[in-house]
């Protein structure tokens, strides 16, 4: 690399790592709660060391500063975790730091191992960044239609969405470039100019958006009470009236009940359900309001005597769940326990029924 391109490289590279910075001391400022601003100082510091450490010009000159690659080998869970945190309000627990705790075993036991096992190190580790990768392609793609928060949408199909796929895009160039060192797209790996100049933009934008977005991604969804126009207010109480008949209804029972579906049966535009849903009864996310009908209906049958005998599959599937483990999690994240632990607590004043149970 030529003098001038080394320059550009180092320039993009300070220019991310600036944003990350910049990220990471707004995380620190009010209105982020502690998994969120967690998630962000854990994923921002791990990819300023890799955007670092992927450089060679840099590697070469930082000495003792070589500490930098132990978090810069986590930076695929943690990325991951961010996405979690952010898009899917997930509480940071011990399994979703697994992966980028995994990656960063590995990437301290390579350098002392033998070389076949240092080897075969380096491929776990990037399969399980790919892996993560993918996975948060998914929850990026996944949770954009029933996102109720415009900010988080945007940021969501925009940028985020690039940064994942170009995470997954990287790990591939690398696995390609291992195989045969010579070709092509090692110049889009995120050690050379192309690949990191192309992070460093992304970096960049979407650190953008994030502070400019701040209170719409981060923000507790917002309760009004009132409209500002009189006759927009009146039109908003008559389609919450609607809905709310329509759920009282069972509406919420249907198995795959979209948003769309939603807007559909209430003959209203769908970016005015959104903002109903999220602006007067407060939820993030569209998920997250049909959930909390089947939940407190789950509640009542799981402590209900006579059904003891129900199984809890069949419970969810009557509430409209496609299977058992979406059921779960959203129960556990709505009353802290399992619903067959929740079930057992509400009849335990009852011996006969615990034998049932």
């Amino acid at each position: 690399m030529g003098d001038s391109l080394t320059l550009i490289d180092i320039f993009l590279r300070g220019l991310a790592v600036g944003a990350m910075a910049v990220l990471a001391l707004g995380a620190l400022r009010a209105g982020v709660n502690r998994d969120q601003r967690t998630a962000i100082l854990l994923a921002s510091v791990s990819i300023i060391c890799w955007v670092i450490t992927e450089s060679p010009v840099i590697w070469s000159t930082i000495g003792p500063l070589w500490l930098l690659a132990i978090p810069a080998c986590g930076v695929g869970g943690f990325f991951w975790l961010m996405v979690l945190v952010t898009f899917e309000d997930r509480r940071i627990t011990p399994l979703l730091l697994a992966p980028a705790a995994a990656q960063t075993v590995l990437g301290l036991l390579r350098p002392s191992v033998a070389p076949a096992l240092s080897e075969a190190a380096w491929w776990t580790l990037n399969l399980i960044a790919g892996a993560v990768s993918l996975h948060a392609c998914i929850v990026v793609a996944r949770g954009w239609n029933g996102d109720l928060m415009e900010g988080r949408r945007q940021l969501r199909g925009l940028l985020l969405g690039s940064s994942a796929i170009f995470a997954l895009t990287n790990v591939v160039f690398a696995f390609l470039a291992k195989l045969d060192p010579s070709g092509p797209w090692l110049l889009f790996s995120g050690g050379r100019l192309y690949g990191g100049g192309v992070l460093s933009l992304l970096i960049v934008a979407t650190v953008g958006m994030f502070v400019q977005m701040r209170p719409a991604v981060f923000g507790a969804a917002r309760r009004s009470a009132t409209g500002p126009d009189p006759r927009a207010e009146a039109a908003e109480r008559q389609m919450l009236g609607r809905l709310n008949e329509l759920m009282a209804a069972d509406g919420w029972r249907q198995e795959g009940l979209t948003i769309g579906e939603l807007a559909l049966r209430l003959d209203a535009p769908e970016h005015r359900v959104r903002r109903l849903i999220n602006q007067r009864l407060g939820f993030r996310n569209f998920a997250d309001f049909v959930n909390s009908y089947r939940i407190e209906a789950a509640k009542r049958r799981l402590a209900d005597p006579a059904e003891a005998r129900t199984t809890v599959a069949a419970i969810a599937f009557d509430l409209g769940y496609g299977s058992l483990g979406p059921f779960n999690r959203a129960f556990r994240a709505a009353t802290g326990s399992t619903p067959s632990e929740w079930r057992r607590q509400a009849l335990q004043s009852s011996p006969d029924l615990q034998e049932a149970v």
